[in-house]
């Protein structure tokens, strides 16, 4: 779900760069009632979104594809707090680590950080109900909505490649980005989210939910009462579980496999037998400084947990930074 550079023609990137400019504002008014005690919270999801969209997951076919916690995030921090934290996780990725293109990095955002929250928060709301906050009621319903909300961000994301055909195309009738049409990226997109990323997305939240619910259930949102604390107990313990992931993201490189529409220019070639131009242009734009998670000079496993360990670090730093700022007490 992290569009390269190249795979969306200018209209296309631009317009969501509109779209995503005032969502962004308005997020981080609405991340100012958060309040200053619980900014640690924030910055340990932003990072918690960065680290667990390193675990790559392989499916039949030679593809990939990861969880990304926007629902159960959503649920502890609120919808517009998630806005702001993925988006940040998400923008790391793109600059540092080139996991999504800068000139799509509003669409990746709209899809990702606006979609997926959203989706996943008012689903658990809306199956939860009044039920107590310790009800297995509400596991159920993190699990549908954490399902449906990658699901519609996957689907949605297949059906804007998928429309890059019909909107960008050159004088010889080639596809000048994304060459592949609607009847190929929806069904793509929705079928291996639906039955897998979705399913380990649902059951990832499910089990987050379970361990807040019987740990500290003031973590959770609460949409209409004043910020709560979160205990140094809670903080401290989900500090060691982000440590405890980091150690266990190299388990990501077992997933043979680019995940669906991320390819890289030689690798899309392959497959459909040239370069689109546009795409081509686009996809030289920019380049990371440490390019898929890996440094040159070190194993992979180690370079990829010192990867993970500068994106949780960044992640952490500017979201405290920015929720101190922001945040009302």
């Amino acid at each position: 779900m992290h569009i390269p550079d190249g795979y969306l023609g200018p209209g296309t990137f631009i317009a969501f760069w509109i779209i995503m400019i005032p969502i962004w504002i308005y997020a981080g008014k609405k991340m100012g009632t958060l309040g200053s005690k619980r900014v640690p919270l924030l910055a340990l999801a932003s990072a918690f979104a960065f680290v667990i969209m390193m675990f790559n997951l392989p499916v039949p076919g030679g593809s990939s594809g990861h969880a990304v916690g926007g629902a159960v995030i959503a649920v502890v921090i609120g919808p517009w707090a998630a806005v702001i934290a993925i988006s940040i996780a998400l923008a790391l990725q793109a600059l540092m680590f080139g996991d999504g293109g800068l000139t799509a990095y509003a669409a990746n955002c709209f899809s990702i950080a606006v979609i997926m929250p959203f989706i996943g928060y008012y689903t658990y709301k809306f199956i939860s109900g009044n039920t107590d906050i310790k009800s297995s009621r509400r596991v159920i319903a993190i699990a549908i909505g954490a399902w449906l909300s990658i699901t519609v961000a996957a689907t949605f994301v297949g059906f804007i490649l998928g429309l890059q055909p019909i909107l960008y195309r050159g004088a010889n009738g080639l596809p000048l980005y994304m060459p592949y049409p609607l009847s190929v990226t929806v069904p793509a997109m929705f079928l291996e989210h639906a039955f897998a990323f979705s399913i380990v997305e649902a059951l990832v939240s499910a089990l987050i939910f379970v361990y807040i619910q019987r740990t500290d259930t003031s973590i959770f949102y609460a949409e209409k009462a004043a910020p709560r604390e979160v205990s140094k107990k809670s903080t401290r313990d989900l500090a060691i579980g982000m440590l405890f992931l980091i150690i266990l993201t190299p388990l990501g490189l077992l997933a043979a496999g680019t995940a669906y529409g991320e390819w890289a220019p030689e690798e899309l070639k392959a497959r459909v037998g040239y370069t689109p131009p546009g795409l081509e242009k686009l996809s030289d734009l920019w380049h990371a400084p440490i390019p898929d998670y890996g440094f040159s000079n070190l194993p992979p496993v180690l370079g990829y947990i010192l990867a993970a360990a500068i994106g949780v670090i960044l992640c952490m730093g500017i979201l405290y930074f920015m929720g101190k700022k922001i945040a009302k007490d």
